[in-house]
């Protein structure tokens, strides 16, 4: 993940690449990068039905191959048309990874320390987007089709490495010792899931808009200089990458996972309120910063590992691939919201909006904590 992540950048330089290469209007730019969100969803879904069926092994294998060689092939795509038939199917595979690597994850892990698992995944791919960038932010300054080749070579060669390191007969060798008899349970089927997913939504479209609109708000609203905001979007991912798996290992099995997402959920409610308070300085931004990082790592962690615990070897990808899918959906819409309210009611109701929204989200969660204590059993629909 960490190799396949440090490759990640053509979809952050997307939107730059559309208008300054290839002479997009910035309408179709924005279509072109909902067409990646659009792929994320219908791959996210199929890659949860596949994993179950032929296994995390060969979907993750499969998918990075494949994804890889299109990566190669869309920087050689220059019309709209043909770029956007290429994105949809480009983020289609490299979306049905993420229920296949999170079923891996679960695989490899016991129930005492599947919460650390995921937290460790997270460094992984904090790491990775953080060389990703700086990495593509150079390539890009001498020649924007090196992205393309660098993006797909680095998920070829996760691919190569998973086969090399981790065979499959070390896979098959486990998997036969799994017990046979559990019961295939939907999560379509599993209502205390449907509500976390729902529940969950809200509080990943207010996590996705602040990574969005972080960086545009302080410019326009505060006027910090772009260094600055520099430093405060690598402040995010280094106390993530230093603190995050401290934080987790002293939390782990403590409490019950909900009420940590109920915790962190309502810290990142806190950090969204105090953006309409504290004045426009640089204390007050760092400080704002540091509350909804935690919030991050308090509840994403815990927010993967109860989906996980609900899940069981014949169901996991389908869980996984509701989970992702819930993410890509909050990815399409926190920006229109975004868009929305700003030009309706400036920054200020935006922030008392996702502050409301994180309120809900956590007053949710506590609920189905205080409805549903043990993990292990679903409520199923008739």
């Amino acid at each position: 993940m960490l190799i396949n992540r440090s490759g990640t950048m053509v979809v952050a330089f997307m939107s730059v690449y559309c208008v300054h290469q290839l002479h997009f209007t910035l309408e179709q730019a924005g279509m072109i990068m909902m067409l990646f969100g659009v792929g994320s969803i219908v791959g996210g879904f199929l890659g949860g039905l596949l994993t179950d069926r032929i296994g995390f092994y060969d979907l993750q294998v499969g998918a990075l191959i494949t994804g890889g060689l299109l990566f190669i092939v869309l920087g050689f795509q220059h019309t709209f048309l043909t770029v956007g038939v290429g994105a949809v199917v480009l983020s289609l595979f490299n979306e049905s990874v993420r229920p296949a690597n999170s079923s891996a994850i679960a695989h490899y892990s016991s129930p005492e320390n599947k919460t650390r698992s995921v937290s460790l995944n997270r460094l992984a791919i904090n790491i990775g987007w953080a060389v990703g960038g700086a990495l593509g932010g150079f390539l890009a300054s001498i020649n924007y089709h090196l992205l393309f080749w660098v993006d797909g070579a680095t998920n070829i060669l996760a691919a190569i490495l998973l086969l090399i390191l981790m065979p499959k007969a070390a896979i098959v060798k486990t998997m036969k010792k799994r017990d046979k008899t559990v019961v295939k349970l939907s999560p379509y089927r599993d209502v205390p899931y449907l509500l976390f997913i729902l529940l969950g939504l809200f509080f990943f479209i207010c996590f996705y808009e602040f990574m969005i609109i972080e960086p545009a708000f302080y410019k326009l609203s505060w006027h910090f200089s772009e260094r600055f905001i520099g430093f405060l979007l690598a402040l995010n991912g280094l106390l993530i990458a230093f603190v995050e798996m401290v934080l987790i290992h002293n939390l782990e099995g403590k409490k019950h996972k909900l009420i940590y997402i109920c915790l962190g959920i309502l810290l990142g409610a806190l950090g969204f309120i105090l953006l309409n308070f504290v004045p426009p300085t640089a204390t007050a931004a760092i400080v704002v910063v540091v509350i909804i990082t935690f919030s991050e790592m308090l509840s994403m962690p815990f927010l993967n590992s109860f989906w996980i615990s609900r899940s069981n070897e014949h169901n996991r990808g389908q869980y996984a691939a509701l989970y992702s899918m819930s993410w890509s959906f909050a990815q399409i819409v926190a920006p229109l919201i975004g868009g929305i309210v700003v030009a309706r009611g400036g920054f200020t109701m935006l922030w008392w909006l996702f502050g409301a929204m994180s309120l809900f989200s956590a007053a949710g969660f506590f609920i189905l904590f205080k409805n549903n204590h043990r993990d292990t059993i679903a409520t199923v629909l008739p």
